[in-house]
């Protein structure tokens, strides 16, 4: 992408990135705010008509939006994109109701929105530029903006990746008017590996990473979708309760995945020691109580309840 005029100096970069780096992301980059390429464009429309996306039908809201970041901001020149960790060594007993780690201490969408709001107060405080923070709620192309930032790139299993880092990573984007030097794009690929695409328990993986069919996703399905699964989910979701980590768990960038230094985002005792006769006991307030905070709230009692059946 072209360089802007009358850039902020370098200076101002590196602060912004070593504020970010205080507030604990992992990584942060830069990248020119405006309209995706062509090519993801057309990706992202052939998705959609293919009915890849399934039951999550907010995917098909706001495409104009999704297309041009600028949208979201008038007058935006960056997109600051940067990434959390959230890998815990600590994990649930095999013979209980298997969780997504995500999943596993605070809904992310909390913990990271206070933390861009406080890099986005840096921005405005030190340059007075506007900014807009984005978690995954907002429709905006992360693993896109990511990629272009230099942060990592989009593997197969269509997460992205951070060289030398791995994939639990939560996204989240700082869109402001601020002009700032862009990084250079991530241009890593998978090559020939395609241990996730093999791992998959319902083959939602193409063989050439280009898409991710929801219809066959396990963790869109025990999360996402409302009334009765479909049958083929119980012939092949083991003991998966909520999500499911098997691209990840699988994938030789994630075997040296380094423990969270984020404290809100420890394993909940009661969470790792959930049984599948807890859920089936388990009341309205006693949901309620357990999963203050958690992003397993939005499954909801009765999605809990339905995905323990066989």
């Amino acid at each position: 992408m072209a360089t802007h005029s009358n850039q902020y100096p370098c200076s101002v970069k590196q602060a912004i990135k070593q504020q970010a780096g205080l507030l604990g992301f992992e990584a942060c980059g830069m990248a020119e705010a405006g309209r995706v390429s062509a090519e993801a464009s057309l990706r992202y429309s052939r998705w959609l008509a293919a009915g890849h996306h399934d039951c999550m039908q907010y995917a098909e809201r706001y495409c104009d939006v999704r297309d041009d970041v600028t949208l979201l901001l008038p007058e935006a020149r960056t997109v600051i994109s940067v990434a959390l960790n959230y890998y815990h060594e600590q994990c649930q007993r095999p013979d209980v109701p298997q969780i997504a780690r995500y999943a596993y201490g605070n809904d992310y969408h909390e913990v990271m929105r206070s933390k861009l709001l406080q890099l986005a107060a840096f921005i405005e405080h030190q340059t007075g530029a506007a900014t807009r923070v984005c978690v995954d709620t907002a429709p905006i192309r992360e693993k896109y903006w990511a990629q272009q930032a230099g942060i990592g790139f989009v593997g197969r299993n269509n997460l992205l990746i951070l060289p030398g880092k791995g994939s639990f990573f939560f996204l989240g984007e700082v869109v402001t008017t601020l002009a700032l030097e862009p990084d250079e794009p991530c241009t890593m690929a998978c090559g020939e590996c395609r241990r996730c695409v093999e791992a998959c328990p319902g083959g939602a993986l193409s063989a050439d990473g280009s898409a991710a069919d929801a219809r066959r996703c396990l963790s869109c399905q025990l999360i996402e979708r409302r009334g009765e699964l479909p049958e083929w989910v119980a012939q092949v979701k083991g003991e998966r309760l909520y999500g499911c980590d098997e691209c990840q768990l699988c994938c030789p960038h994630n075997a040296k995945a380094q423990p969270t230094g984020e404290p809100l985002f420890a394993p909940r005792k009661e969470i790792l020691n959930l049984t599948a006769a807890d859920i089936e006991a388990m009341t309205q307030p006693q949901f309620s109580r357990i999963f203050a905070h958690s992003a397993i709230k939005r499954a909801k009692l009765e999605g809990l309840k339905r995905n323990l059946k066989r």
